[in-house]
């Protein structure tokens, strides 16, 4: 048997004891809970409507954003948003892909607009940008405790003309 296919055996062993014992919801529930609560953050916070009101009711207050050079806390993540907001006030976000197991919550997403303000660092250009990412979630009792996101930071310069494209070469 595989690793994952222990753990999922684990994650489902556990759940049913829980169950049957009345401690938790039924697997299912909890799955498509977990779900729904990643939607709120690509669909609701990051999209058109930019509901950061709603960062708290779906973080723990001891949320951590796990960066590839830091980590973020929730205030961070919150000042962000924001940056993104004004990156990119038609910012559209995408949820294009949904994946949950136990208190994991992988999204595959999309994101599109125009860059027509200045935020997280980045000047206006008024360039459209599309980008792609993924972003996994530990969520407990309905709140993202944990988050990893990675997405195409260097497509997305390129596209704002802040990077030049590749050169063709050899071998390209």
């Amino acid at each position: 048997m595989t690793m994952s296919g222990s753990f999922s055996l684990r994650c489902l062993a556990t759940s049913l004891a829980l169950f049957t014992a009345g401690a938790a919801e039924p697997l299912g529930d909890r799955l498509e809970r977990n779900k729904a609560v990643a939607r709120v953050v690509f669909e609701q916070i990051l999209g058109r409507q930019w509901r950061v009101d709603l960062i708290d009711s779906v973080h723990t207050p001891d949320f951590v954003a796990h960066g590839t050079r830091r980590d973020s806390d929730l205030e961070d993540d919150r000042r962000a948003v924001l940056g993104w907001r004004s990156f990119a006030p038609d910012g559209v976000m995408s949820v294009d892909g949904i994946l949950a197991e136990g208190e994991l919550v992988a999204v595959r997403w999309s994101g599109r607009g125009t860059n027509t303000g200045s935020g997280n660092g980045l000047p206006a250009t008024g360039r459209t940008f599309n980008v792609r990412g993924m972003t996994f979630f530990r969520i407990e009792d309905g709140r993202i405790r944990e988050e990893w996101t990675v997405f195409d930071d260097l497509g997305l310069l390129r596209q704002l003309g802040l990077l030049p494209a590749p050169q063709a070469g050899p071998g390209r």
